[in-house]
């Protein structure tokens, strides 16, 4: 191998992902803070105020504190899949984002593969099993019960998050996540034809990382924090950093996928793919920063699920998952197979955008005050 090819090959991408990975591990150490206050301001409380400007250095204190603590290992769990657990969420998680391209040119790609969406998929369909050894290893009822639960739930949200590709996939004609990108800056969103599979694919990746509503396997109120329940010190830090890296995945997919990745642009205008590359330098770091935006917007959506929603009973996420997202998922599939072999995807544009509308109208409208019948006196509860 030559000096350029290795340079090309090997220590150019690998530059690329180190600097990809500090910038991931800043962004979920800063949604760590993000999230604790939000959760606080929603509930009328402070969340963590104390170490810096409003607590803005409780994220270097926390890593400080994991690092100190001690680490306690159960005498009775298996040692050598007690410590693999932790790691396991975590590795494929880091290695994903070799693949997702974050902007425009090879500067935000550090490796451009043509089933790039297909090794995304395998990857991070792997992290059950870390969840499922911890909870396992731990020689703990409440650990093993927690791991059970991940397992029964991440198999059957993992074919409704599947199949709600396969429309995208069938209308864009490729695996490459670039080329995804692009086909939504030459048309439109796929948000629009695909707002069935947009939802299916939203819902489901809440359920794949285990947050609220879909946090059966933590459940904290009945299963004392479940399947990590007999970890501590950084064994218990490498489970969250895997959730909050898990979810800034997810977040980039629902972008690339769903809402244009890098650009904002309908039917060739505005800033495509092309014009952000004839930009150089000044449209990569745009892309980047348009990129950046969507994907934080969906991390802010997940902390507003956790503020809002109550948790589902386990029969209940068991019903949504087989009765509900997997036919609907295979429904759109159907339909949309119809539209493509009959050359109709503009019209799938239409149906789309008057469902999205229907659905804001539905909720933002006032509901109806009920008339009072005359001599009813209403007391206030």
């Amino acid at each position: 191998m030559t000096q350029a090819s290795l340079m090309h090959y090997l220590v150019w991408p690998l530059v690329k992902f180190l600097v990809a990975f500090i910038i991931v591990q800043v962004i979920v150490a800063a949604m760590n803070w993000v999230e604790r206050r939000l959760l606080g301001l929603i509930q009328a409380r402070l969340g963590p105020n104390r170490v810096g400007w409003h607590g803005l250095l409780q994220i270097i204190a926390d890593p400080i504190k994991f690092l100190l603590k001690e680490d306690i290992v159960p005498s009775s769990s298996e040692k050598i899949a007690y410590f693999l657990g932790p790691m396991l969420p975590l590795i494929p998680a880091f290695i994903v984002f070799c693949l997702i391209p974050f902007g425009p040119g090879p500067t935000f790609i550090s490796a451009r593969v043509n089933v790039g969406l297909l090794l995304v998929l395998a990857l991070t369909s792997t992290g059950v099993y870390g969840i499922i050894l911890g909870g396992w290893a731990s020689n703990n009822k409440y650990s093993l019960m927690g791991g059970l639960r991940s397992a029964a739930q991440m198999v059957s949200y993992e074919v409704p998050f599947g199949l709600s590709i396969v429309g995208v996939l069938m209308i864009c004609g490729s695996l490459d996540l670039v080329n995804i990108v692009r086909y939504q800056s030459n048309n439109i969103w796929n948000l629009f034809p695909q707002i069935v599979a947009a939802f299916i694919f939203f819902v489901s990746m809440n359920a794949e990382n285990n947050r609220t509503p879909f946090d059966l396997p933590e459940a904290e109120s009945e299963l004392v924090a479940g399947y990590h329940t007999e970890y501590s010190a950084m064994k218990f830090a490498f489970f969250m950093l895997a959730e909050y890296s898990a979810m800034l995945v997810n977040s980039c997919l629902m972008t690339i996928l769903f809402l244009g990745g890098w650009t904002l642009a309908y039917d060739g205008k505005g800033l495509t793919h092309e014009v952000l590359m004839g930009m150089g330098t000044l449209g990569g770091v745009l892309g980047f920063l348009i990129f950046f935006t969507k994907v934080m917007f969906f991390m802010l959506v997940y902390v507003w699920f956790r503020a809002t929603f109550p948790r589902f009973r386990f029969d209940q996420l068991m019903d949504l998952g087989w009765k509900w997202m997997i036919p609907l998922a295979l429904g759109n599939i159907f339909v949309t197979g119809i539209f493509v072999l009959a050359g109709q995807e503009r019209l799938m544009y239409w149906i789309g955008l008057a469902t999205l509308g229907a659905i804001v109208f539905y909720l933002t409208r006032k509901p109806a005050k009920r008339a009072v019948p005359a001599g009813k006196v209403v007391h206030a509860s």
